[in-house]
């Protein structure tokens, strides 16, 4: 009978946990995570066609009309760096696991690995056609997903540790490949999912590029398929198509399907019954319990509630502005969305609640006395007992960590993630200085040549002439005679053979190589 009590106590207080354990992410799940009114906008300087946060956050990559990139540190609202190698619109861009890499697509034919702290351009791939999108493998930087316009999706290998700096690989997944294919990596870089003009939807294995699995969007009619998003926990992802309709499907039930004869039903339809507007651009909230979709005709972004898929808001921007891009940031309920050549920032209402802080926080409508405790403010306690003084004294006080970084959950998209990298947490900015001539801010290493000498010291005489004799070596001088800056680092140019013809037909117009990118992406767009 004892046993059969501690039995049924345990039974008890597991329920209770259980049941405390449900309550608590109930009341979690309260809170509003989504954004409410428009809190200003970034401006670049240039017109911004699109941009991309980094995987915590923290920055903000804006691709321009001009070719020219800016990154934006998030929290101070600043540019940090700006790149400069391309010489027509940026397409799209993608941030490495550590941010410390970033790639570039543009108009131009190419695609610009950079170097984010030194803001160097490591290597240039040319393309035979306009880029439209590229992308990091999300858990190998070696790694890459490149779309050109009118071929099949192409993945980069950067062989760091070999003679050849590189090797490519195309997907051949349609034997008859027509209008543009787009592609995407999931969440863990296992598979690339694949879609092409006729709705069809193909599933590669990243690591030997066999196809896996294939269906279509629609039976019986075919659906162009404009985009494919993946969030960031879980295994679902967006599906951007022609019909008006934004798609919800999850991968790991799409490849566990035994029945590959029947086409796979998607989670959720989400869609405009109204207006019957299109998309532009659609993705994941950070936390995927939400789904955003921008209008293509009109600044206007629809809120979707993934778990229900009822509408919770609708964000309108000034009348007559188109939207180029949307994206969500990681963690916090902010929306960027770029249009009229800015970047414009949602976020929530920002309401005071000091209660939260503190339960017993009272507020005040006018100033009161506050009486003061006889032993609030002492620095010892005179009433302290004396056996708490020895229990106090007898235990020892562990060691506080100030300098290891703590693991944020937030900043993972699972429990097990780990870094093989060490991620970049902030990027040098050189401070504004309103006339830079006056004493002081000049060079920040003292000059070689002013170093004192002292005598006697024929150590200190031989080192500093050969730091003298280096330095020499190393710095540039102009035709006046003046310091000059240090010659730029050589960029790796690589040229990309897809073995296809360097023209291509964008719907009966021929267009040569080198041509004006603006017009060769427009009329991509246009298909």
């Amino acid at each position: 009978s004892i046993l059969k009590l501690i039995t049924w106590v345990r039974i008890i207080f597991s329920a209770l946990n259980t049941t405390w354990e449900m309550n608590l992410a109930l009341l979690q799940s309260f809170g509003q995570n989504y954004p409410e009114h428009n809190d200003g906008y970034l401006d670049s300087g240039s017109e911004a066609l699109t941009c991309a946060f980094n995987r915590r956050g923290n920055y903000l990559a804006v691709g321009c009309n001009d070719g020219r990139i800016a990154v934006w540190d998030f929290m101070t609202r600043r540019i940090a760096i700006i790149y400069s190698s391309h010489t027509h619109p940026i397409t799209s861009l993608s941030w490495s696991r550590s941010s410390r890499k970033l790639l570039s697509s543009s108009t131009d034919w190419n695609v610009c690995l950079w170097d984010v702290l030194s803001g160097d351009c490591e290597y240039k791939f040319r393309f035979p056609s306009p880029i439209l999108k590229t992308q990091f493998n999300p858990r190998n930087s070696s790694m890459f997903l490149v779309c050109p316009m009118k071929h099949s999706p192409v993945v980069v290998f950067l062989n760091k540790d070999s003679n050849s700096d590189h090797t490519h690989k195309s997907l051949f997944v349609d034997k008859d490949p027509d209008g543009n294919v787009v592609a995407s990596f999931d969440r863990r870089g296992q598979f690339i999912i694949t879609g092409n003009s006729k709705g069809k939807m193909v599933i590669v294995d990243a690591a030997t590029l066999k196809v896996m699995k294939m269906f279509r969007l629609q039976t019986g009619m075919g659906s162009a398929v404009k985009s494919i998003e993946f969030a960031r926990k879980g295994s679902n992802f967006l599906v951007n198509s022609a019909d008006r309709i934004v798609r919800v499907y999850d991968v790991d039930d799409i490849i566990q399907s035994a029945d590959s004869s029947s086409e796979p039903e998607a989670l959720q339809k989400l869609q405009d019954l109204v207006n019957k507007t299109m998309w532009k651009k659609c993705c994941f909230s950070g936390n995927a319990e939400y789904i955003v979709a921008g209008t293509i005709r009109q600044h206007s972004l629809y809120i979707w509630d993934k778990a229900s898929g009822s509408l919770v808001k609708m964000l309108t921007g000034q009348k007559g502005e188109t939207l180029l891009d949307v994206v969500w940031h990681p963690v916090l309920p902010i929306i960027c969305s770029v249009s009229n050549g800015v970047v414009n920032i949602w976020a929530q209402m920002h309401v005071e609640n000091w209660s939260a802080y503190a339960p017993d926080f009272q507020e005040l409508e006018e100033n009161t006395d506050y009486e003061e405790k006889e032993d609030e403010f002492d620095i010892e306690d005179e009433d302290k007992s004396v056996d708490g003084d020895m229990g106090a004294a007898g235990k020892e006080d562990g060691t506080i960590d100030v300098i290891t970084p703590p693991d944020i959950p937030e900043f993972y998209s699972s429990g097990d993630d780990d870094d093989d990298e060490e991620p970049l947490d902030w990027l040098p900015i050189a401070p504004e200085i309103e006339d830079p001539e006056e004493a002081g801010w000049g060079h920040l290493e003292p000059n070689l040549n002013e170093l004192p000498v002292e005598a006697g010291s024929a150590d200190n005489k031989e080192n500093i002439s050969r730091k003298r004799s280096l330095s020499d070596s190393n710095s540039t001088t102009d035709a006046a005679g003046n310091e000059a800056l240090p010659a730029a680092k050589k960029v790796k140019v690589v040229d990309i053979d897809l073995g296809n013809k360097e023209t291509i037909t964008v719907t009966g117009v021929t267009v040569e190589p080198f041509v004006d990118g603006m017009l060769v992406y427009a009329l991509g767009l246009c298909i």
